[in-house]
């Protein structure tokens, strides 16, 4: 087995909120008000959807609002990995990886763990470069029919994984504060319920949208993780239990299976290569500001006083920890 390629949960396909478009002759992320399955091929016009889309949608021309899935793991962890990540804008490669308490980076002596003070109070971040990056891999149900209607969720409980495919999963990848905060509550609330049946229960990804005060009352969409509807908490994890049984007794081995995938993910240093890197700039860090929610950009907010008198103390400390050591990537100065 390679050391140092994390092995990551195989992808059949993306689910998007979204697409890159070009305007003024650059390459901009576009947001939507529904969401698009695609594969992983890409052509001159862009993403190619995959199959499961059209087969989601009660009509052709129809919003998908909501897509009935199954998670692949028991761990929430290993379902939703989220971090404070910084990508090399030029070529894609992760550059810093960190949950708030402390990171891995790349620096001119080669791989480092560092404290890790979050984006706010990290020298290295003050560009907004470095954001809040989830990946969600899930099962979509082909069986199940997806809801169109914002208001409502889908029908049925039941189905098969697409292409029959019970260990690929869709990716959901975002950089939105209230995506990746709500499905990180849904996954250990409804862990905490099931009594740790996550793998077991049908589930659907819905799509919401509130405004805030930076979105100037206009819309932003964020990801939630809910039952489906029609169903009740003790419908599905007594369906969950049942699962488990039968699990059992056919030989299947979940608990094993979230052990692979923790110690695949741990072979290596970072989970995104240069390859993905590239696409994942373009589509989640572009140049202008987001607010970190789906569906609204803005211009950097003013600094204040207090601020830039911060930023002026973190660049003092910066410049002598780098006489001291020699080392530019060992400053990393905290509030």
């Amino acid at each position: 087995m390679l050391k140092g390629l994390a092995l990551t949960p195989p992808v059949i396909g993306r689910i998007a909120i979204g697409r890159v478009v070009e305007k003024n002759g650059r390459r901009l992320p576009e947001k939507d008000d529904e969401f698009t399955l695609t594969s992983q091929v890409q052509n001159k016009d862009g993403w190619v959807l995959h199959p499961a889309d059209g087969q989601l949608r009660k009509d052709p021309g129809a919003k998908l609002r909501s897509i009935p899935v199954r998670l692949l793991f028991n761990d929430p962890d290993l379902s939703l990995r989220a971090n404070y990540t910084m990508f090399d804008r030029a070529t894609g490669r992760p550059l810093c990886v960190g949950d708030g308490d402390s990171c891995k980076r790349v620096t001119i002596s080669g791989m480092q763990s560092l404290p890790c003070p979050s984006p706010v109070s990290c020298a290295l971040a003050q560009d907004g470069n470095c954001k809040p990056y989830g990946r969600l891999h899930v099962r979509v149900d082909a069986g199940s029919s997806g809801q169109t209607d914002s208001a409502t969720g889908s029908a049925g409980a039941t189905g098969t994984a697409v292409g029959d495919d019970e260990l690929g999963s869709f990716v959901f990848r975002t950089t939105g504060f209230n995506s990746i905060r709500t499905l990180s509550a849904r996954l250990r609330y409804l862990f905490a319920v099931s009594g740790g049946l996550l793998a077991g229960l049908p589930l659907e990804l819905r799509l919401r949208g509130k405004s805030t005060t930076l979105s100037h009352r206009t819309p932003i969409y964020y990801v939630d993780l809910t039952l489906r509807a029609g169903t009740s908490l003790a419908q599905v994890v007594a369906l969950a239990r049942q699962e488990r049984e039968q699990q059992a007794a056919l030989g299947l081995d979940q608990a094993a299976l979230d052990e692979a995938a923790r110690q695949g993910l741990a072979l290596g240093e970072f989970e995104e290569s240069e390859e993905e890197g590239a696409g994942i700039v373009e589509e989640f860090y572009p140049e202008t500001m987001a607010d970190g929610d789906e569906g609204v950009e803005r211009a950097p907010e003013p600094i204040s006083l207090r601020g830039k008198l911060h930023r002026r103390q973190e660049a003092m400390v910066s410049r002598a920890t780098v006489t001291a050591t020699g080392d530019p990537g060992a400053s990393h100065a905290s509030a």
